[in-house]
């Protein structure tokens, strides 16, 4: 035996980066390359061994028995020819330029090619992009790439930012069937079922020699008994509804809700349910702080189910009062402690700002 001899391990540390680059070298110089990926007028030479180690479309398409794993030429049809270049240039560089103008092409084709990289990417580059007048594109484009957690996204901000969303381009351009999803969510964050109402009248006159057939299908996903009565009154001999029977029995069940209060245990319905709305906020005043009156006032968020501080009182009380008054919240009265209080303060949850009113002539606590 050779006492002399040794063993040693050698790992190159940018060995895959360096063969990388030189397969860019080639096909920068067409060198080797093995197959060319045609996309309109466009023709893209490649190597098929890089393309297989990055898409798994490429990786079944070249190593099973179908034609195009032995054709030099290979049409891809339904694929963006710039989005093919930029995904080929990926597989070789791993790098990739995101632009607003040509996200859709690129995720489209990185969804038909399975490149998961380059979907997530696009995906949460999209979800960055999302606005009021965007959103409803974006939620029918995820829908159709398949991408669930980028719908999921889109839908949630619609429903969020719906008062916003109603006054663009794209929710008047909705197909029905579209719309009739987001009628019937309970879901779309509203001050009132008035509003959801308006919009459906809103993209029924949008274009409505061809949206009137549709108006009783969708008049069903408003919930008429929560409109004011003096809404439905005037619905009843509406040029749009005073014609259409379905439309007149929706209206009918809603003013019998309005007419016969007794019954309405009796008469509940999808269409009674109040949706989530979330336009108005819960408050929290004062409570207990180590055995002492706390200052604080928090403020309830029913989308992320968290509490948050909102502000603090000028000084400690127990057993006050609160009342709400042109939105702002008034804190009278009271005990600190010590004695009872007269004292009298507003809350602005606008100006997050506290203002001290004159004193009541009476002190009170344990206000009812």
């Amino acid at each position: 035996m050779d006492s002399c001899s040794s063993e040693e391990f050698y790992q190159a540390v940018h060995h895959a980066e360096q063969t990388f680059r030189k397969m860019e070298s080639y096909l920068k110089q067409q060198q080797l390359c093995d197959v060319i990926l045609i996309a309109g007028d466009r023709k893209i030479p490649a190597h098929r061994l890089v393309l297989s180690s990055v898409s798994d479309y490429f990786a079944a398409m070249f190593t099973s028995d179908v034609c195009e794993a032995k054709q030099e030429e290979i049409k891809m049809e339904g694929i963006d020819p710039n989005a093919l270049w930029d995904l080929v240039q990926f597989a070789y560089t791993g790098c990739l330029e995101l632009k607003e103008d040509t996200i859709e092409n690129l995720l489209a084709a990185a969804c038909l090619l399975q490149l998961p990289q380059v979907v997530e990417v696009c995906c949460h580059f999209l979800m960055k992009l999302l606005h009021p007048s965007n959103c409803l594109g974006i939620r029918a484009f995820a829908d159709a790439q398949g991408c669930t957690e980028l719908m999921k996204v889109a839908h949630n901000y619609t429903m969020e930012n719906i008062m916003e969303v109603i006054r663009n381009q794209e929710f008047l351009l909705l197909p029905a069937e579209e719309l009739h999803k987001l009628l019937a969510s309970d879901d779309v964050n509203v001050p009132d079922e008035e509003t959801i109402f308006h919009a459906l009248m809103m993209w029924v006159k949008y274009d409505l020699q061809r949206r009137c057939n549709d108006l009783s299908m969708l008049l069903a996903y408003i919930r008429l008994p929560l409109l004011p009565p003096q809404i439905l009154a005037d619905l009843e001999n509406h040029v749009l509804f005073k014609d259409d029977l379905e439309c007149q029995k929706l209206i009918l069940e809603a003013m019998k809700y309005h007419l016969l209060p007794e019954r309405r245990t009796l008469m509940q319905s999808p269409r009674t349910k109040p949706r989530k709305s979330t336009v108005g906020t819960l408050y929290a005043v004062g409570g207990m702080d180590n055995n002492k009156g706390a200052t604080t006032i928090e403020k309830y968020d029913l989308r992320t189910n968290i509490w948050i501080q909102a502000g603090v009182m000028n000084g400690r009380r127990l057993q006050f009062g609160v009342a709400v008054i042109d939105d702002k919240l008034f804190v009278i009265g009271g005990r600190d402690g010590l004695k009872t209080l007269n004292t009298v303060e507003c809350y602005n949850p606008k100006t997050k700002a506290w203002t001290v009113l004159p004193p009541m002539s009476t002190h009170r606590h344990g206000l009812g």
